[in-house]
């Protein structure tokens, strides 16, 4: 299910949309629209799109929306420690695990798969692989894919509540520093051409990802443009046409 917020601030607009569906904020993912820095003569503003599996509540929901809710998961929590265990400790772990590995065989690439990390709801899976760079693919969207089947998968296997990450060669890690600092770069340049520019299509993660880091400069905007999962983010200086 999709639901679109608007807050002064992230933040705001994140409580509001916990409040509205009844769910603690782990329970839904949170992808930045459009963020807007409050000036002296313009209020703050953040429009956020939350993505959600769990059962929702209807009564903060506009009578609009769609009725169709989908059923909760009832098994508990991720309490482990967050690193330090690479082996499965229980079945949905093991099934995860045997799942990722079988992909890999099936793509007639060989690797190793283990638990990188766990937290309450997200659950992170690591492939070590000599083949790690096509695995990852261009921009990493041969990982996204692969992440994205894996986490079909757990919801089939009743655990719509957890988040599964997958990595290789600490990619999510290079691709968010490389990201943030396209963010600075590019706000420089709009700055100094009073402009915006388009950038290239980018998964969820990576849009949220710009828009958390430019939302503290003040003269700089930033507004998600485009359908489907890979829309663009436009950066453009305050003032400015859209």
């Amino acid at each position: 299910m999709v639901y679109e917020f608007e807050g002064r601030t992230e933040k705001e607009a994140i409580d509001r949309a916990a409040e509205a569906l009844g769910l603690k904020r782990d329970g839904f993912d949170v992808e930045i629209l459009e963020a807007q820095r409050s000036g002296l003569f313009k209020k703050g503003y953040v429009k956020i799109q939350v993505h959600t599996d769990n059962q929702v509540s209807r009564e903060g929901l506009p009578e609009d929306d769609d009725d169709e809710e989908t059923p909760s998961f009832k098994g508990e929590a991720y309490s482990q420690a967050v690193f330090g265990e690479p082996d499965a400790k229980n079945e949905f772990e093991q099934n995860l695990l045997q799942f990722v590995e079988g992909i890999l065989h099936r793509m007639g690439y060989d690797g190793k798969i283990s638990v990188l990390f766990r937290e309450e709801h997200k659950i992170g899976l690591k492939i070590d692989s000599e083949y790690s760079s096509i695995l990852i693919g261009k921009k990493g969207k041969n990982l996204d894919a692969l992440q994205l089947l894996t986490n079909i998968y757990a919801g089939r296997q009743g655990r719509e509540d957890i988040r599964v990450i997958l990595d290789t060669e600490n990619y999510r890690i290079r691709r968010e520093e490389s990201l943030v600092r396209l963010a600075y770069t590019v706000a420089d340049r709009v700055r100094e051409s009073r402009g915006s520019i388009l950038l290239e299509p980018m998964n969820p993660f990576d849009r949220r990802l710009i828009h958390t880091t430019l939302n503290d400069i003040s003269d700089v905007e930033t507004k998600s443009e485009g359908e489907g999962l890979y829309k663009q983010v436009r950066v453009f200086y305050r003032g400015s046409m859209r």
